[in-house]
């Protein structure tokens, strides 16, 4: 990736935490814990989404396997 990408994206990154922060009224404590909630939260839809993978996987192999 270059060094302009690098500057754009993270020039994006400080606005979208300063609107953050605005958001939990300046309290970085909240601002902090709020993305955290938000991470744990889309790694929970993205284990379910593996585990739904895989069994849409597996179901594939069965029917392979029994024709």
């Amino acid at each position: 990736m270059s060094r302009t990408h690098t500057g754009d994206f993270l020039e994006e990154y400080e606005q979208q935490v300063d609107e953050i922060v605005v958001a939990c009224g300046g309290d970085l404590h909240a601002a902090l814990k709020a993305l955290m909630l938000l991470n744990e939260r889309l790694e929970q839809e993205l284990e379910a989404m593996r585990g739904e993978m895989v069994e849409h996987l597996n179901r594939g192999r069965s029917y392979h396997f029994l024709n």
